[in-house]
């Protein structure tokens, strides 16, 4: 057993090694970035309140836009980027409950895809906003997907960026892309599925090596870093792990049976727009599918995985402003 775990030890040494042979280049923050809010408040939602910060003025000629993380746990964070647009419309960024500058009750019975719906109502209701673009990524493309469905006639136009639509496809194309990894990689990632199957270093050196390519491909920028290191909650494991997993191709929480496939038919296609990077670990085959599926917009942004705004904030950003101003109509 000991001979075992040096064996699997010595590989996890090796494994960043040969295949992060160049340190993670940084990432950019956008020209116009806004790191500090014009304005926040603590919005009251089933289980707690929740941080909301907005850039911009919500009475501007333009709809304002509101992103939603991933995760599940993650936070605002990730969408800073975004704050560029507040040039031509506000922009309204939140921490979910449990998450960020959140509060943190850590109630597994509030981790339920309907109550993290409500709180985009909350948010809505709380501002008065009458009409507005709402982006969501990852996870937040689960709740972007599910409030769209209902026709909300405040929604001016949605955004479906590298969205968890259906598990069961999700963790097809995880495995399609776990295929694409060296072998010894490879066999690690499917062995750390089991507990106790390989050292933990071994799995996290693999595990890093999957995200590297397909997750995040650059490191944040050290202002937005700093931002994210400063959060009460930058990352919510155990939020993440309840709801997903212990890593982004392994669902064995409550998301795991997950399917939104019957809600793609609700949308209007006409004002729904599907982005994914072209490393994305959410395929641009894939999320292309679900927007020819309904007669629906597909963006594919270059040198971006699934952290797109992270990876190539300037080329989404691009295609956003277009997207948004053609909506605003």
């Amino acid at each position: 057993m000991a001979r075992r775990t040096l064996l699997a030890g010595g590989l996890a040494s090796l494994v960043p090694a040969r295949l992060a042979a160049q340190p993670m280049a940084e990432g950019a923050t956008a020209a116009g970035i806004r790191l500090a809010p014009d304005r926040e408040a603590m919005v009251k939602v089933a289980g707690g309140r929740i941080h909301v910060r907005v850039n911009g003025a919500l009475d501007g000629r333009r709809p304002p836009v509101l992103f939603i993380h991933g995760g599940p746990g993650s936070g605002h964070w990730g969408w800073l980027n975004a704050t560029a647009l507040a040039d031509e419309r506000a922009v309204i960024l939140y921490d979910q409950l449990d998450c960020g500058r959140s509060d943190t009750p850590g109630d597994a019975a509030n981790w339920t895809v309907p109550r993290f719906l409500s709180e985009i109502e909350a948010i809505r209701s709380h501002f008065g906003i009458a009409r507005w673009h709402v982006v969501g990524g990852s996870w937040g493309g689960t709740l972007g997907l599910e409030y769209g469905a209902g026709r909300p006639a405040a929604l001016a136009s949605l955004v479906l960026q590298s969205p968890l639509i259906s598990t069961a496809i999700w963790l097809q194309d995880a495995a399609l892309l776990k295929a694409g990894m060296p072998p010894d990689v490879r066999d690690l990632l499917d062995r750390c599925d089991t507990p106790g199957a390989a050292p933990e270093a071994a799995c996290k050196a693999a595990t890093d090596a999957f995200y590297a390519r397909h997750v995040r491909q650059k490191r944040p920028p050290a202002a937005i870093a700093a931002y994210r290191d400063a959060l009460p909650v930058p990352f919510a494991a155990g939020l993440y792990n309840h709801m997903w997993g212990r890593a982004e191709f392994t669902s064995t929480g409550t998301l795991k049976d997950y399917d939104g496939r019957p809600l793609l038919s609700r949308l209007d296609p006409a004002r729904t727009l599907f982005v994914a990077g072209t490393d994305d670990e959410a395929r641009p085959a894939t999320v292309a599918g679900f927007a020819r599926g309904i007669g629906a917009e597909f963006a594919e942004i270059p040198g971006a995985a699934h952290s797109i705004m992270n990876d190539n904030p300037s080329a989404y950003l691009a295609v956003l402003r277009d997207w948004f101003r053609m909506q605003d109509a």
